[in-house]
């Protein structure tokens, strides 16, 4: 299927991911309860982690999913968010996007976590808590595609975009909905590295056709002493 060739090379990082993702959803399933456990919380970028192991905790957990059931629905997911963000804005556009947002959102929701934990809301147990997923990612995807729309469509997939992130956000947020907020709006922060920004004219050239029909004004005589 040449179609499907095609589409998986003008997104080669979107599809590396998501078979990286498939592998490790396959150790998660096949794994004992114990080790798939262990194995979420050694991956997780909870503040245990970043404490101990700021940089690969960082990395390894955009690439595990919690539940390996969950696969198919992230593969959609990746098809129709990073796939055509990354085959839009390329894919070092797209990777500083939806990495940077990853790292962002989750240094931002386990900064929360840690306030929360000191100022006796939050159990100190909270610092081992299970913080893995790929989630955030798709959450910068989702703003950045926001651009590739036209209106009047790009108005009303922008409203679905917040009302599915501000719903969990303004009742009984939790870390993970702040990180998808923080991760979203760098979504629609991105919108100079994509495309539609360099094809927007600069503030000169937005004259209308009568302006340019118009000409330049006419060159204006310079004043003799008799004239006031």
């Amino acid at each position: 299927m040449t179609w499907a060739k095609d589409w998986v090379r003008s997104s080669p990082g979107t599809h590396i991911w998501l078979l990286v993702i498939g592998i490790t959803s396959l150790v998660i399933a096949a794994a004992s309860e114990g080790l798939g456990q262990f194995l979420v919380h050694r991956t997780s970028s909870n503040i245990h982690e970043l404490n101990e192991h700021p940089l690969p905790s960082l990395l390894i957990s955009g690439f595990w999913i919690e539940r390996p059931e969950s696969f198919l629905l992230y593969a959609v997911m990746f098809e129709l968010l990073h796939a055509n963000v990354e085959r839009w804005t390329g894919t070092t556009r797209w990777l500083l996007t939806v990495g940077g947002a990853h790292i962002a959102a989750t240094l931002a929701s386990q900064e929360l976590v840690l306030l929360a934990i000191e100022g006796h809301r939050l159990p100190r147990s909270m610092t081992h808590v299970v913080d893995i997923g790929v989630s955030y990612g798709l959450a910068a995807a989702a703003g950045v595609l926001t651009y590739r729309l036209r209106p009047p469509w790009r108005y009303g997939y922008l409203a679905g975009v917040l009302v599915f992130f501000g719903i969990p956000l303004l009742t009984g947020a939790s870390f993970t909905d702040f990180g998808h907020a923080i991760a979203l709006v760098m979504g629609f922060a991105a919108w100079p590295l994509t495309p539609a920004a360099a094809e927007e004219p600069p503030p000169e050239d937005r004259t209308g056709p009568a302006d340019r029909a118009a000409g330049p004004p006419p060159e204006r005589r310079p004043e003799s002493p008799q004239e006031r």
